[in-house]
């Protein structure tokens, strides 16, 4: 089964239940479409564009926030067996060029309101022949009116299992952005594993925060899998925000970023939000990903709703996004792992010989599925050197227990090594953050004449509580055996990509100069 085939199981299956609901509440805003009518609507659009001279292996470029029109673009896109190219929306001008320059697009969809911008580099998008708006009074060809005429009868075009479908580029958290090279295999294995992991059904529905741009887009494709319903939330996030959309929606399942999570715990706690306002029966699972989860948050998590299940999920661009290894619901007892490989995945944690480590030892995670990218795109080397034997070296330094659980230790770019000693960020992160007025914190290492690298702590405080430097050392000194303590304490806000990973590359460089 492909993706267009997975559309139209549910328009058959499920034709008139609702697939999507798009709510943005700050402009009272709230539209919602049917399985048998999106299928309609991403048929034409795909007609559309194959009339227009887009087909394999052509590039389609798409850029929006998340909406209803974004999904139909993008299943649109794939249809035609041309390439899915999905943009993050805050790139400036020179990344759009830089993407541009990699991809060659022959068509770029876009929401209205980066409309302007678009129409302005026009002229430095040679490739591109077809300029498409998803809105009213751009100053682009409007996509209402360039698919109106076109058949809702699928396209015909045949999509193999092993077909190139889709080209991301990396959130570059270690170094600059890089094209990853999918194939349609990669996003049905991650419906599947999705569908499995947060044991999906038709009658559940799901809130979807995090941009669709990047590989978090699986969390949909599992619901999507099930024939579920999914509710886009286009906002500013907040811990009310979340809470009224759960409960006016009636929200089954929720992925959660942490920061989002310790906003709601930090809201419930002070009292300025109340559980007793809210309807939340409904709420049965929230799920965390894209980065480490401190156990202190599902604990306490676990105070404020006691009945509400969990799961954690682990990931990476270059392995198709979410959930190739999770904890699984009802394993609450080993919070702090990330889990065991997914249904459709296997794991290795090896030495820098490629040889597997001793239980309890570090080494570095290597995944093999469905989901292992093809190549990055234009970069043999950078792929061979990434992927061997279908083996993809994750980067992530790992260890698994005697029950086969894997505990992320840390990136093996983040690594501190500070006189000789190996200091894994992550895991004095999760000491700092226990302090009752820390809310978020990243641990990098800063050049030091003596010992290599220090360890460095970048501490945001709740707001209206301070800490001194004096206090927080204190608490390491209680809590951190000397050589990982923080020799330099900076207390500043700890800056996140969308998917909600710390930018350690901003960071260092803002403090490198001024140790």
């Amino acid at each position: 089964m492909n993706m267009a085939e997975m559309l139209a199981k549910n328009a058959r299956m499920y034709p008139d239940a609702v697939a999507f609901v798009e709510v943005r509440p700050s402009a009272g805003l709230r539209k919602e479409i049917t399985w048998v009518r999106f299928y309609e609507r991403v048929n034409r659009l795909a007609n559309a564009l194959i009339a227009r001279g887009v087909n394999r292996p052509q590039k389609i470029f798409l850029m929006g926030m998340n909406s209803i029109n974004w999904l139909e673009a993008f299943f649109g896109a794939m249809a035609t067996g041309a390439w899915v190219v999905p943009l993050n929306f805050r790139f400036t001008d020179d990344d759009i060029r830089y993407c541009a320059n990699v991809a060659e697009p022959t068509a770029f969809i876009v929401e209205e309101q980066y409309s302007d911008r678009i129409a302005a580099l026009r002229k430095e998008l040679p490739s591109t022949q077809s300029f498409i708006c998803m809105g009213s009074s751009c100053a682009l060809e409007e996509m209402e009116a360039f698919m109106a005429k076109a058949s809702c009868e699928p396209p015909g075009v045949k999509i193999d299992y092993a077909d190139e479908s889709a080209l991301y580029f990396t959130s570059g958290t270690t170094g600059s952005p890089k094209p990853v090279l999918h194939r349609q295999m990669m996003l049905v294995g991650s419906a599947v594993n999705e569908a499995v992991n947060e044991e999906w059904t038709h009658e559940k529905s799901l809130l979807m925060m995090a941009p669709l741009y990047h590989l978090a887009i699986g969390h949909l494709l599992g619901a999507m899998l099930a024939g579920g319903r999914t509710v886009l939330l286009i906002d500013k996030v907040t811990p009310k925000l979340i809470l009224d959309t759960v409960a006016g929606e009636r929200v089954t399942t929720v992925f959660l970023l942490v920061p989002w999570a310790q906003d709601i715990l930090e809201a419930l706690d002070s009292g300025n939000l109340k559980k007793k306002d809210y309807d939340l029966s409904c709420w049965q699972l929230y799920f965390m990903g894209a980065q480490p989860i401190p156990p202190s948050i599902v604990h306490r998590w676990r105070g404020h709703f006691p009945d509400m299940q969990v799961n954690v999920t682990y990931g990476l661009s270059e392995a198709g996004g979410p959930g190739i290894i999770h904890l699984g619901i009802g394993n609450e007892r080993k919070v702090g792992a990330i889990g065991k490989p997914a249904l459709l995945w296997d794991a290795r944690i090896v030495n820098e010989n490629g040889a597997d480590v001793a239980t309890e030892e570090v080494g570095e995670l290597l995944m093999r599925g469905p989901g292992v990218m093809k190549e990055y795109y234009k970069n043999q080397e950078l792929t061979a050197a990434a992927v061997k034997d279908g083996w993809l070296y994750t980067g992530d330094l790992a260890k698994m227990d005697d029950e086969g659980y894997i505990y992320i230790v840390d990136r093996k770019k983040d690594l501190v090594i500070s006189g000789g000693e190996n200091v894994y960020p992550v895991e004095v992160e999760a000491i700092i953050r226990k302090h009752p007025r820390v809310l978020d914190v990243a641990v990098i290492g800063m050049p030091d004449d003596r010992l290599g690298e220090i360890v460095t702590a970048v501490i945001q405080v709740t707001p209206g509580d301070p800490v001194t430097d004096q206090e927080m050392q204190a608490f390491c000194e209680e809590n951190l055996p000397r050589y990982k303590r923080p020799r330099r304490i900076i207390f500043d806000d700890v800056p996140r990509n969308p998917s909600g990973k710390i930018e350690k590359p901003k960071l260092r460089a803002k403090y490198a100069q001024k140790a």
